[in-house]
């Protein structure tokens, strides 16, 4: 057996915000964590733009959303705009749903912000301990824990530590899918992208048309902070070493644009397009890009990493804790891969529709129609939020009580959202308070939420974390309850179990709860 230098309950592989947001929502639950980040410091590079809806409702119960608002665009940047070059005009534009203004369908909005001005806030979410610079090299699996073996990249110092599970979110390039000899499924990679970041007056084309993103033929433009600051990113050239990194965004911007470029940071990447075959091996867990690595196009990746935690940390909570078997942890990859599917299927349309209207247009420009023509968008005005995705999917199993016992039938809408209270689905935002949302009374509990709070509290002496909230009866029809009826809402805030009515024994609510969360105590 491998001698430990330090012992964990769990071992988070990856600093970035998906491995962050995990370390938060851990800590809340009384778990004790160990992050480590080869790199060492925070990504100096902006990378993600998008936080969503539902990763707004996730930051927003964990105390964060003010913050990251705080340090994002004004809403009216949650649009992207298509021109030729920079400096033309918008020959299309779309709003991001969900982003550029609130919705009835959620309490927050989401947001226009850069990779590096979230993780900080992410960091300081908790206490928990961070080791950056520390690189994990192997990894040993055993009956009721894993040693993994860590490299100090500055002093080439051996350490190893004992977790009672390891949470991956080390990024596409993932060690410890490739350590696990994890495959995975879909297009792989799409092509080698430069993001140049750089200093440049670009006001008189984009002060009095904010957006989050302006794509052009030449590769696409984002503002970075709402004090300035620009990324642009486009294929890398065939001699990325000697690219003239000025020239190609001056040229980007259009003839006789005449703007000083100050070129601060170059970084290559790949741009990747797969699903991990499985999320768990044993006792380790896949999460973020290390599962899932999705074309940016739409900005759904690092928003799927942060569902995936929240829908993963509550049940290594639980098996820890000793309220939940393990094998509830099984139900994170029944639940989360076809999700992660689903995403990335969207993604590529994104890209499809995106190469779509560039194409139209450039087809227009051929044949002498008039540059100020417009274009007909390919999607509807929500397609850049994809609310029926994000707000929409519902889970299948072991974890989910339907109402007749049957398959619950989980959603792929696309940009269509519906409210509903069927088991398996994200409880709607639904206003208890003028200032409380139904997604406020979630936490580190199961929450019932019903109209006869008196009769339920009689029977919910259970050994499970538990909360009854009262749900106010101008609500009761559209939940599908009778004035005695209540809703079993998980931690992560998807629908449990519903009872339309009184339950018909006293042991109703211990058996589903014993149910979810595979754990009958006495």
């Amino acid at each position: 057996m491998p001698v430990a230098d330090a012992e964990t309950e769990v071992l988070i592989v990856g600093g970035g915000p998906v491995g962050l947001t995990a370390r938060a929502l851990l800590e809340r639950w009384g778990v004790r964590v160990l992050l480590v980040e080869k790199h060492r410091e925070l990504s100096p590079f902006p990378r993600s733009r998008l936080v969503n809806v539902r990763s707004m409702e996730i930051f927003r119960r964990l105390g964060l959303a003010a913050g990251i608002t705080a340090a994002a665009f004004a809403p009216e940047y949650g649009r992207i705009r298509f021109r030729d070059t920079l400096s033309d005009r918008d020959f299309a534009t779309a709003a991001m749903v969900g982003v550029n203004a609130p919705v009835p369908e959620s309490p927050v909005i989401g947001t226009v912000t850069s990779q590096d001005r979230l993780e900080p806030i992410l960091l300081a979410a908790a206490d928990a301990q961070v080791r950056f610079g520390y690189e994990l090299t192997g990894l040993a699996e055993e009956a009721d824990s894993v040693v993994a073996l860590l490299v100090d990249r500055h002093s080439g110092d051996e350490t190893r530590v004992r977790a009672r599970y390891v949470l991956a979110a080390d990024g596409a390039n993932s060690t410890v899918r490739e350590l696990l000899g994890i495959g995975t499924t879909g297009p792989g990679a799409l092509g080698d992208v430069t993001t140049v970041v750089f200093d440049a007056d670009l006001d008189r084309w984009c002060a009095r048309r904010p957006a989050g993103v302006y794509f052009t033929a030449h590769g696409s433009f984002l503002p970075l902070y709402p004090e300035g600051g620009w990324a642009w990113f486009a294929p890398t050239p065939e001699d990325p070493a000697h690219a003239d990194w000025p020239g190609l965004v001056s040229h980007a911007l259009g003839p006789g644009a005449e703007v000083r470029i100050e070129v601060l940071r170059v970084q290559h990447w790949v741009m990747n397009a797969f699903v991990a075959e499985r999320f768990r091996h044993g006792r380790i867990l896949l999460a973020g890009d290390a599962a899932h690595a999705i074309p940016i196009i739409g900005g759904l990746g690092m928003n799927a990493g942060v569902a995936d935690v929240h829908n993963l940390c509550w049940k290594l909570a639980g098996a820890l804790h000793g309220w939940a078997r393990p094998g509830l942890l099984e139900t994170y990859g029944t639940e989360r891969l076809p999700v992660a599917h689903r995403t990335l299927r969207q993604a590529v349309a994104n890209t499809q529709l995106l190469l779509h209207v560039q194409e139209r247009r450039r087809d227009r420009l051929r044949t002498g129609e008039a540059t100020s023509s417009r274009v007909e968008l390919p999607w509807s005005e929500a397609y850049f939020a994809q609310l029926g995705l994000v707000l929409g999917g519902a889970y299948d199993s072991d974890a989910v009580l339907t109402d007749d016992d049957a398959p619950s039938e989980p959603s792929d809408r696309g940009t269509d959202y519906v409210p509903t209270t069927e088991p398996g689905h994200r409880m709607p935002h639904l206003w208890l308070t003028p200032d409380t949302s139904t997604l406020d009374t979630f936490g580190e509990w199961f929450t019932l939420l019903t109209p006869d709070p008196a009769h339920w509290e009689a029977i919910a002496t259970v050994p499970w974390p538990l909360r009854i909230e009262t749900l106010p009866h101008q609500h009761i029809a559209f939940c599908g309850l009778s004035p005695h009826g209540a809703l079993l809402i998980r931690p992560d805030g998807h629908i449990g179990a519903r009872w339309r009515d009184r339950p018909p024994s006293d042991d109703t609510l211990r058996h589903a709860l014993g149910t979810i969360t595979g754990s009958m105590p006495e």
